[in-house]
């Protein structure tokens, strides 16, 4: 446990080296992993503690976000469904091989996907991807996923960036050697230390630009921030007041992207005294959402929401109104036994840039209706694992998702990542049916009608959804200004200015 620390005080002081192999390789990119599972971190894309900075550049999915988040094809080269929507034929790349020299094939996809619902794994995909009811290999180029009821959003949920595919029978191992399509495969793996990918020369879509890349395991956002400054890092993420640090600095260049990201408070909907829905909703309401926004990341860098998870830009988000009801909250509070206000204990971490403040701000929010919030500073290291899902309130935070995918995944009951143990048979019973029509028109209504149960009754607070902010050093090339899913690692590349 002890290396770790020593590579975070390193890179402040900086004093991190490379070995004499990294450094003798042409173009080596250099990024910071956050620890934030304590060193679990698996290579198993399915993992509910998966290795996530790594596992985007060593797995290929089916299907892949294009620049405008639509679906678009990687080792899926078309996919069409029958007139009900419980088949889905899966045409296939052919000639594409793992990093260990097998080909993929039908057979990889039918075990990557039949493999998510294993009880004894339990991935937080296989809330999301239950109806998946056997997939079938029509011949090595083509796959057959059958459904146990109609989704006609299938191929939204394959652009998951977990649905990664593996070779058939791997299952045992993965976790620990990494084997996928991608672009990248594993030399070496230590998610406490340095973890070190190489290009794969063979990858399908062509040998990509980098030779390494070098992963450091920096537990502490600002510790990565000064080891960006010191240019001992290629890439990382910033929050609004870091970007003076390096807007004008020649050596490095900052993007503002839409991301649909976002922090959010999580009241544990299973424990006192957040059991009572009059108390969840008193913990929401009394806040100004554009005053935070604007404290968190500034005005035009996101998108104010009533506590729907769902992206501003899909085509499912309910369109509500949340207007600060200071005046409601108390009245609810007082309804629920406490009229002179209440006492919380909320638990957040200095582990990704903004979380600290995201709870300070909130803090001096609900102060002004009697909701007194102590702060519990956690340890960064572990959070995710140790923290969350553990304590009563806790801060979270989660990337962009389709609205199907983020409201099965998240609210739906027993869902592995129920955040806030929300159970609500009413609720499941809506996500079934919009799955099951196929008109758009229905299945908006149901999906907007779930975010207002949602913002009536569920346990998390979600004021805004911001824009994503990194800086990369000058010589980065290749990198759009969108959210790191998109990323094309292959074509990635150093070429000093």
């Amino acid at each position: 446990m002890m290396l770790r620390f020593v590579i975070a005080a390193a890179v402040i002081s900086g004093a991190v080296t490379f070995t004499a192999a990294e450094a003798a390789a042409e173009k080596v990119f250099r990024r910071a992993n956050d620890l934030s599972y304590g060193g679990k971190e698996s290579l198993d894309p399915i993992s509910a503690t998966r290795f996530y900075e790594v596992n985007d550049m060593v797995y290929s999915r089916l299907v892949r976000q294009d620049d405008n988040g639509e679906p678009a094809p990687e080792l899926a080269t078309a996919w069409t469904s029958n007139d009900t929507a419980t088949e889905w034929t899966i045409a296939l790349q052919s000639g594409v091989t793992f990093h260990d020299g097998s080909a993929f094939d039908a057979a990889d996809v039918k075990y990557t996907l039949e493999r998510i619902k294993d009880p004894a794994l339990e991935s937080p995909l296989a809330s999301v991807l239950d109806f998946i009811e056997r997939v079938d290999v029509v011949d090595p180029a083509t796959a057959k996923i059958v459904l146990s009821k109609p989704h006609a959003g299938l191929p939204l949920l394959l652009m998951d960036y977990r649905v990664r595919m593996i070779p058939e029978g791997s299952g045992a191992s993965i976790a620990k050697t990494g084997i996928g399509t991608g672009p990248f495969k594993i030399e070496s793996y230590d998610p406490e230390g340095q973890t070190v990918l190489v290009a794969n020369e063979v990858y399908w879509e062509g040998s990509p630009k980098l030779d390494k890349i070098v992963f450091t395991a920096i537990p502490d956002s600002e510790a990565r921030n000064q080891a960006m400054m010191a240019g001992q890092l290629n890439f990382n993420t910033l929050t609004l007041d870091q970007i003076p640090q390096f807007k004008d600095n020649p050596a490095f260049s900052v993007q503002n992207y839409p991301a649909g990201g976002w922090f959010g408070l999580v009241f544990r909907t299973d424990t006192a005294p957040y059991t009572d829905a009059r108390i969840r909703k008193a913990m929401r309401i009394p806040v100004d959402r554009a005053e935070m926004m604007k404290l968190m990341v500034g005005e035009g860098n996101g998108v104010t929401g009533c506590d729907q998870p769902v992206k501003a830009n899909d085509p499912f988000r309910a369109p509500l109104d949340c207007p600060p009801d200071p005046e409601g909250a108390k009245k609810l509070l007082a309804e629920a036994g406490y009229p002179e206000g209440i006492d919380i204990e909320v638990h957040t971490a200095d582990l990704e840039p903004g979380m600290v403040r995201f709870a300070e701000v909130y803090q001096q929010q609900a102060a002004k209706v009697g909701i007194r919030v102590k702060l519990t500073l956690a340890p960064s290291d572990g959070y995710w694992d140790d923290v969350w899902m553990k304590v009563p309130a806790a801060i979270t935070s989660w990337s962009a998702r389709p609205a199907d995918q983020i409201l099965n995944e998240a609210y739906r009951t027993g869902s592995a990542w129920n955040e806030s143990y929300y159970a609500n048979s009413a609720y499941d019973q809506i996500l079934d049916k919009a799955r099951a029509t196929l008109d758009f028109a229905g299945a908006r209504a149901l999906y907007q009608e779930a975010q207002r149960i949602l913002f009536e009754e569920g346990g998390t607070f979600i004021p805004y959804q911001q824009n994503g902010l990194r800086v990369l050093t000058s010589d980065v090339q290749g990198i759009k200004p969108l959210d790191e899913d998109y990323i094309r690692w292959h074509l990635v590349d150093l070429i000093p200015k």
